[in-house]
């Protein structure tokens, strides 16, 4: 089952004192890029958190936030006292009749005038930043499943394309050949030359193998059949379907430029027309 790189999970948890958010959104990517924005006071678990997006999202740009909103009840900063007696104190030295009130608007901006609590990350708090962080991990995952349908039709319609027009192009190939055959055979009439019939058929089938898609044929309907086969298997692999996509537009390519017949090369214009969708598609599957 195959699975988009775009998704988006959410989680909120309630705290008595605190509200918790977690938002993880994933655009495609050839690689994996994770940007994190986590709190300060939970950065000594930020590797772990990192590691676990990581680990479940596996490929795409992923952008995961967690923010943490404290009530009223409950603040990580306090007013640095001292300080900011001291500031007023060397403020009202330079400007005496200056009002204590504007004083102390500037003294509470100045440095070191706010000091932050550091307590110890409390291990239940950090339990229910795990359990959202897997219930928005879910969430995106069941986003990314969800697209990766839609997908997943979208590439079974292009391949019965390419697979009907493959066989428009097989029931045509020969009344192509024969036409390469009774083109060659005009030229050499009109040229009103004698020819050794014997040489002349071996020079025919020579250059008749040389336009031969017999073999093209033949591959190209084995990728169709294999590229939905993985479609239809356990895992989503996005980068081998691109290289079964990029092993059908060789056959194609090769079918257009031998053909040397107009009708045929119509087709080979569908068909790459067609691929070149799933191509484009391909850049969402994970």
């Amino acid at each position: 089952m195959i699975k988009s790189m775009t998704g988006f999970g959410k989680s909120v948890s309630q705290l008595p004192t605190k509200k918790i958010t977690i938002e993880i959104k994933s655009l495609n990517s050839k690689n994996q890029d994770l940007n994190a924005r986590i709190p300060s006071f939970y950065r000594e678990k930020e590797l772990e958190l990192r590691n676990l997006v990581a680990q479940k999202l596996q490929r795409g740009k992923i952008d995961f936030s967690l923010y943490v909103e404290l009530n009223g009840e409950e603040t990580s900063s306090s007013i640095n006292t001292d300080v900011v007696k001291q500031y007023m104190k060397q403020l009202q030295a330079l400007t005496p009749d200056a009002a204590s009130i504007e004083l102390l608007k500037i003294a509470t901006r100045l440095p070191d005038a706010l000091k932050t609590e550091r307590d110890e990350i409390d291990e239940e708090e950090y339990q229910t930043v795990l359990d959202g962080l897997n219930e928005a991990l879910n969430a995106i995952e069941t986003y990314r499943a969800d697209e990766g349908k839609v997908l997943k039709e979208d590439f079974e319609l292009r391949i019965k394309n390419i697979s009907s027009n493959l066989e428009e192009v097989i029931k045509i190939d020969p009344d192509r050949m024969q036409g390469v055959r009774e083109r060659l055979t005009k030229a050499i009439s009109d040229l009103k030359a004698e020819v050794d019939e014997n040489r002349f058929e071996q020079e025919l089938t020579y250059y008749l193998e040389k336009y031969d898609i017999t073999e093209e044929k033949v591959r190209l309907s084995n990728h169709l059949e294999y590229f939905i086969s993985s479609l239809n298997s356990e895992d989503s692999n996005g980068k081998k379907l691109a290289f079964i996509s990029q092993e059908m537009g060789r056959e194609i390519n090769t079918i257009g430029s031998k053909s040397n017949y107009a009708p045929m090369q119509q087709i080979v214009v569908r068909m790459k027309d067609e691929l070149e969708k799933i191509k484009e598609q391909l850049l969402n599957v994970l």
